[in-house]
């Protein structure tokens, strides 16, 4: 049965950045599939925790079987369709591709998203410039040598690949949360001047249209404010 012929069940929730990712893998890859929006404001139906004990999203069906987590989820389907996300790995080009890719998406999320997130509860300017400039330091230091060939996405490429799949909801992301306010100017402006081969390479994720398909910003802005809102009001209560 061909990657066209599988019946794929997403289980998913189009505010959850981890979910994202799967959405921009299929609408790259073009694939048919029926979508169950998972409610993560209550508590999980016994009959998701079936399908994922974990009570995460997304899951995947493929003809019945289920897959977990996000970039598991992701890379079973670029494999579905080699070639078009990610080389295949049966030779060493491919392997050497497919490790650059992951060491991209493994120094973004480990060294730029952990840093901004702590300016949801910065309580002082001197600690929120502190916070911007070590994301920054790390972005100059950890992401921008490896976007020096974009082409405008990643190793060169003139379309999508995994490492957009796996980044791309994040980076949305970015650029909406400085527009709300939750992230300074500043921190923008710093990217423009320090890292530029990063600041072209976001601005043409964060407008392409596999990544802004599900992408609502004032539904994730609202949704986000009353998160960190309802994190503030506990911390402050202690």
């Amino acid at each position: 049965m061909g990657s066209q012929d599988a019946k794929l069940i997403l289980y998913t929730n189009h505010r959850c950045p981890w979910a994202h990712r799967a959405h921009i893998a299929l609408s790259e890859l073009g694939l048919d599939f029926e979508e169950v929006i998972i409610d993560l404001d209550t508590p999980r139906t016994p009959e998701y925790l079936k399908i994922n004990p974990r009570g995460l999203v997304p899951a995947l069906s493929y003809n019945g079987e289920i897959i977990i987590e996000s970039a598991i989820v992701s890379n079973f389907l670029a494999d579905l369709v080699p070639g078009k996300l990610l080389p295949a790995s049966n030779t060493p080009e491919g392997a050497l591709a497919r490790a650059r890719s992951s060491l991209f998406v493994d120094a973004f999320l480990s060294k730029l998203q952990p840093a901004l997130f702590k300016l949801f509860t910065a309580s002082t300017e001197e600690e929120k410039n502190e916070i911007i400039e070590t994301a920054v330091a790390s972005v100059v230091k950890e992401v921008e040598p490896r976007l020096a060939d974009a082409n405008p996405f990643f190793g060169g490429s003139e379309t999508i690949t995994q490492a957009e799949v796996l980044t791309g909801s994040f980076v949305v992301r970015l650029a909406a949360y400085v527009r709300a306010g939750f992230y300074p100017d500043s921190f923008s402006k710093s990217l423009e001047e320090r890292a530029p081969n990063f600041t072209k390479w976001a601005e043409a994720v964060s407008k392409h249209p596999s990544v802004t398909g599900i992408f609502d910003e004032a539904v994730i802005v609202e949704s986000t404010k009353a998160r960190f809102d309802k994190i503030k009001a506990q911390a402050a209560a202690k």
